[in-house]
């Protein structure tokens, strides 16, 4: 691999890797207070249409993004209203909700774009900060990026800190470790599963907005792909913390890059293998081949006082 190659591979892995790191933050706070969000799917889904709407409509990806977030919002509401009211199965109320939104996007989406339509929406530019963008080789492949790559990392460590060295952090782990406790502490474990199931919302609004007006510039069908499972997947490849699970998310972001680069490169790998590989790591994850999995105690469990 050359150097010019190995620039556009990492640029490549990083930028793949962004709407997972953004939605892997907000699950990983939702999965350490005890709440599985299997509705990451189609919360991104909805993140990626809204603001992929919002932007054509409009004009101005700013107002993408905002919208893609409104939007999120209240399936995130719904989301919390089943799981932490109703005390509905986590997995089935989340799964029921990828697959109803999965229909209403695509349903949206041919009825405002018309079928197989790829048009171009506005999307935010690539910019990349003082000196960086000058490096030689890899200043434009790897640091020319959309403002959200650089946001991505300064969330990583405010949330980090919050989990670690905030009472608000504490609370949390007790919600996701022993809810009953919490309560009798004098806080609301539900009322705190409820705003982090919004959290949860808002940050896969961000990587669903990141997807249609930060990289591709439009909107197709389905076009998360799966990208809210590897989110999740990257949560528990991560072991729940917040450090491995930004590498879990280079990691198979560097996997789909993969998909693209090998070719370039002449190496002969049957494209269906290299589609596969970012699950692949993803199953290896879940079912615990990758070391100890030690999930939070009360995570998916119902609870009401």
């Amino acid at each position: 691999m050359t150097t010019e190659m190995l620039a556009v591979f990492l640029g490549s892995s990083i930028r793949l890797a962004m709407p997972l790191l953004l939605a892997a933050i907000g699950e990983l706070v939702s999965e350490r207070a005890g709440v599985l969000n299997m509705s990451l799917e189609g919360m991104m889904l909805t993140g990626a249409f809204a603001g992929a709407v919002a932007a054509w409509a409009t004009g101005s990806p700013v107002l993408g993004l905002v919208a893609a977030v409104a939007a999120v919002v209240p399936v995130a509401l719904l989301q919390a209203f089943l799981t932490n009211t109703l005390r509905a199965n986590q997995i089935v109320s989340g799964l029921g909700l990828n697959i109803l939104i999965l229909g209403a996007t695509t349903l949206g989406y041919r009825e405002i774009f018309g079928a197989r339509s790829r048009e171009a929406i506005p999307g935010f530019d690539k910019w990349s900060p003082p000196g960086l963008g000058d490096i030689p080789v890899f200043g434009e492949a790897v640091f020319t990026q959309v403002w959200l790559v650089y946001a991505a990392p300064l969330i990583v460590i405010a949330v980090a800190m919050m989990l670690r060295t905030t009472a608000l952090g504490i609370a949390l782990r007790a919600a996701g470790e022993s809810p009953r406790v919490l309560d009798r502490a004098g806080l609301s474990a539900v009322r705190l599963r409820y705003g982090v199931v919004i959290f949860t919302g808002i940050m896969a609004a961000l990587g669903g907005a990141f997807l249609a007006i930060g990289d591709i510039h439009t909107f197709t069908e389905g076009m998360t792909n799966g990208a809210g499972y590897l989110a999740i997947a990257a949560v528990i490849f991560g072991k729940w913390d917040i450090v491995r699970t930004a590498i879990a998310c280079l990691l198979f972001g560097a996997a789909t890059a993969l998909q693209f680069q090998l070719p370039a490169m002449g190496i002969e790998v049957p494209s269906a293998l290299l589609i596969m590989s970012p699950y692949l790591l993803a199953f290896l994850s879940v079912a615990g081949l990758v070391g100890r999995q030690t999930a939070p105690r009360a995570l998916a469990v119902p609870y009401w006082r």
